[in-house]
């Protein structure tokens, strides 16, 4: 296959996945748009990705290995960085090694940037687990809505979620900003809220391009069981992120609320000492979240009654 010209630069970090990594690989190469670079980026892996997938490397020169260099640090944050660095095209997807990819993903998104207004197009994802069934919807109508800076609080409180494998990028935006190395979980939330929050626009299209593949191994997986260094990790972005919105004067009362009921849950972590401590709060504001931290779970309690009560 003759090299093409690199519109899109797919990142893909590995990790000990040589039994569904193949079949990712396989989803990519049947993308109906076809100017694409995957950058396959090894974090160290010790089972036999590299010859699993040393075929399709072989046919497919658009697939490129490589391995994760020391200057970059271990994890997932630290692969993606390495990638977005080697990335030759305009636009940056990153995908997931063990998940399955519609065909239709690159050309829908790509088509979005028609608009130079448009920084980034969103989309919608679906779970699945087993065998994947490959029965896609190639409709090319579909509905759509515009992403603005201010939607960061949408997105930080899940109303509107940006899964990490569910938004091209241009590269643009990763010209200030990059993944940070030392989170292992929740680092895309971070990042994602970053690049929203600095100013830019993009779209979000109502069409599910991207399967992501459940299984109990997954980062997902383990911060479900309170995997430690999973906790601690979100623990850490949530502290980022207030930062951040503080420094820019858009962290909101909405916003303080909810990382205030987020702080519930990391108690033995003082997260929400730490929050205080990255504000620059009056004593009277203090003494007011620090009450509502207080009595937020008796109020959460009523609810739940509540809830049940009237079921």
């Amino acid at each position: 296959m003759n090299q093409v010209n690199v519109q899109v630069s797919i990142i893909m970090a590995t990790y000990n996945r040589a039994h569904f990594i193949a079949e990712t690989l396989s989803s990519i190469q049947n993308q109906t748009f076809q100017e694409w670079e995957c950058l396959i980026i090894d974090d160290g892996g010790t089972d036999n990705t590299e010859a699993v997938i040393q075929p399709i490397l072989e046919k497919d020169p658009r697939f490129s290995f490589r391995k994760r260099p020391e200057q970059y640090q271990k994890g997932l944050p630290g692969c993606r960085n390495f990638g977005i660095d080697l990335a030759q095209g305009q636009y940056i997807i990153f995908f997931d090694d063990d998940d399955i990819v519609h065909p239709q993903n690159l050309a829908c998104c790509v088509a979005e940037f028609a608009d130079p207004k448009v920084a980034f197009c969103r989309y919608q994802r679906a779970a699945f687990e087993g065998d994947f069934d490959y029965q896609f919807d190639y409709s090319n109508e579909y509905t759509k809505f515009a992403v603005y800076s201010e939607d960061v609080e949408k997105m930080l409180t899940y109303k509107l979620p940006f899964n990490s494998c569910a938004v091209m990028w241009r590269k643009s935006c990763f010209e200030q900003n990059r993944f940070v190395e030392s989170l292992m979980f929740a680092e895309e939330w971070e990042l994602y809220s970053r690049i929203l929050a600095s100013g830019v626009q993009g779209v979000s299209i109502n069409k599910i391009l991207f399967f992501g593949r459940k299984h109990y191994n997954s980062n997902t997986g383990e911060f479900s069981r309170r995997n430690e260094m999973r906790l601690v990790s979100k623990k850490d972005a949530i502290l980022l992120i207030v930062e951040n919105l503080n420094n820019r004067k858009m962290l909101t009362p909405t916003l303080m609320r909810f990382f205030v009921q987020m702080a519930l849950s990391y108690k033995k972590y003082n997260l929400f000492s730490e929050i205080l401590s990255k504000l620059d709060l009056s004593i009277g504001q203090q003494m007011y979240w620090r009450i509502l931290y207080t009595f937020l779970p008796f109020r959460l309690s009523l609810i739940r009654l509540r809830k049940k009560l009237t079921s």
